[in-house]
């Protein structure tokens, strides 16, 4: 019996924290000079090192400098104080990064031994 779907040979588990980073990255625009900030940068930082370890898991390095930026400039750690203009420019930039990072991130998915079976 053959099946209708096959097994992908690749899954995009970056996709749905990216596009989630994003969304959180437009709204978090208003965030920017409130008390609700410093949660909000936890959120990007958490997300960015996610994708990151995808994106190490696809052995896509090149992703890898661009998120670990995201997850420095965004760190609730030892935060940096920007102007208010400044950070409206990251949080477009960061959201960009992070829907082509989801998008273009594959990770490779070990083929199905139930579908290898006959």
């Amino acid at each position: 019996m053959s099946q209708r779907y096959p097994n992908p040979s690749f899954a995009r588990l970056a996709l749905a924290p990216g596009l989630l980073a994003a969304i959180l990255l437009l709204a978090g625009v208003a965030l920017v000079e409130s008390d609700w900030f410093t949660i909000f940068r936890y959120a990007i930082s958490i997300l960015a090192a996610i994708i990151g370890v995808f994106a190490f898991q696809a052995r896509q390095w090149w992703w890898l400098p661009a998120l670990a930026a995201i997850v420095v400039v965004w760190n609730p750690i030892v935060p940096l104080q920007l102007e208010l203009l400044v950070w409206q420019i990251l949080h477009l930039v960061a959201a960009v990064v992070f829907v082509v990072a989801g998008l273009l991130i594959k990770v490779p998915q070990a083929p199905d031994p139930a579908s290898t079976r006959r």
